[in-house]
C-alpha cells in the first residue's frame, strides 16, 4: 500500500508541475501590456517601466515562472491588479472556501439521493420504477444550469419564499443561515450531478448482483439490504467514486453559471472576473488551485479504489 501511495503522489507532483508550466505559458500569450492596463492609457514610461521592474515583468519567461512557482509554493501569490492592489492568496482563500461550502452542501444532497436512485433502479430493473428514475435524472441533467436555477428561484423563492432569491453571504451567518444561503445553489448542481451518479450506480450494482457471491449469500438466508450494502455497494460503487472525485473539482471551480444565477461569491465567479479584467497573478492563482484541487480529489479516488479493491494497489 505505501509504495501505491508514493507512485500516485509523485505522479500527482508531476502532473501539478506540468500543468502549472501550461498554464503559466497560456497567461503569457494574454493580448495587450499588463502594466499600462494597470496604470490606464495615459500613464508615462517611466511609470510603466518602474511598475514593470516591481512585477518582475521585465525578467526573462523562465525566471518569471520560477518566482511566481516559488512564490505559489511559499504562499507569495502575488498582488492584484485591481484598486488597492491587495494580496491575491486571502482573495482567493476567501472564494475557496466559499466554494467549499457550496461543495459539501451539495455531495450532501446529490451523493446519498444519487445512490439511493441508482439502487432502487437497479434492483427494479425493467420496471416502471426504473424508467421513471432513468427519465427523471437524465431530464434534469440535459437543463441548463441557469433554466433549473431560475425555476427554484421562481418556485421555492420568490413564490413560497422559503429560501432567498440571492446567495449573497456575511461574514455574521450562523449555520442556519448558511444552509438557507446554500441550499438551492446546491440543489441546483445537485440536478446537474444525479444523472451521471444514479446511472453509474445502477449499472454497477446490477453488474454485481448477478455474480455468484450474491446468490450463495441470498441462498444462506441473508436479508436483501444487508447484501446490498455490505457485499454489493463496496464493489458496485469503483466507477462511481471516479465521477464523484471529479464532480468535487468542478463543484470547486467550475459552477460559475451556478454563482452567477444566485450571485454566489465563489472561486469560479472570481476566475471570470480576472479573465474580464487580465488580472495576471489572480487569473494564475485561481487556474492553479483549482488543478490541484483536481490532482488531490483524483488521488483521494485512487486511494479510496485501492481501500475497496486491493488488487488495484497490486497491479
Amino acid at each position: 500500500m505505501l509504495r501505491f501511495l508514493i507512485r500516485r503522489i509523485l505522479l500527482l507532483v508531476v502532473t501539478i508541475l506540468i500543468t502549472s508550466v501550461i498554464i503559466f505559458a497560456l497567461t503569457q500569450l494574454l493580448p495587450g501590456d499588463i502594466a499600462r492596463l494597470i496604470l490606464g492609457r495615459d500613464a508615462g514610461q517611466a511609470a510603466l517601466e518602474n511598475l514593470r521592474e516591481e512585477f518582475g515583468l521585465n525578467d526573462p519567461v523562465y525566471i518569471q515562472y520560477l518566482h511566481w512557482l516559488g512564490g505559489f509554493l511559499t504562499g507569495d501569490w502575488g498582488r492584484s491588479f485591481s484598486s488597492g492592489n491587495p494580496a491575491v492568496q486571502p482573495l482567493v482563500l476567501n472564494r475557496l472556501v466559499n466554494s467549499t461550502r457550496l461543495m459539501l452542501m451539495t455531495m450532501a444532497i446529490s451523493i446519498p439521493l444519487s445512490i439511493l436512485l441508482g439502487v432502487i433502479a437497479a434492483l427494479r430493473e425493467n420496471t416502471w420504477v426504473d424508467s421513471a428514475v432513468s427519465v427523471v435524472s437524465l431530464s434534469v441533467v440535459g437543463l441548463p444550469e441557469f433554466v433549473t436555477g431560475l425555476v427554484l428561484i421562481n418556485t421555492l423563492a420568490l413564490g413560497l419564499r422559503w429560501f432567498p432569491a440571492t446567495s449573497l453571504v456575511s461574514d455574521d451567518f450562523q449555520l442556519i443561515d448558511w444552509l438557507r444561503v446554500l441550499f438551492l445553489p446546491a440543489l441546483t448542481a445537485t440536478f446537474v450531478l444525479l444523472g451521471y451518479v444514479s446511472r453509474m450506480t445502477r449499472a454497477g450494482v446490477l453488474e454485481e448482483i448477478r455474480k455468484p457471491y450474491v446468490r450463495t449469500a441470498t441462498l444462506k438466508g441473508l436479508p436483501q439490504w444487508k447484501i446490498i450494502v455490505k457485499h454489493v455497494l463496496r464493489n458496485a460503487l469503483l466507477p462511481t467514486i471516479t465521477v464523484i472525485a471529479i464532480s468535487i473539482g468542478w463543484l470547486i471551480g467550475g459552477v460559475v453559471v451556478i454563482e452567477s444565477v444566485f450571485n454566489y461569491p465563489g472561486l469560479g465567479a472570481l476566475l471570470v472576473d480576472a479573465v474580464k479584467q487580465k488580472n495576471l497573478f489572480l487569473l494564475q492563482a485561481c487556474v492553479m488551485v483549482i488543478i490541484v484541487i483536481f490532482a488531490v480529489a483524483n488521488l483521494i479516488a485512487d486511494i479510496l479504489y485501492a481501500v475497496l479493491n486491493p488488487r488495484i494497489r497490486l497491479q
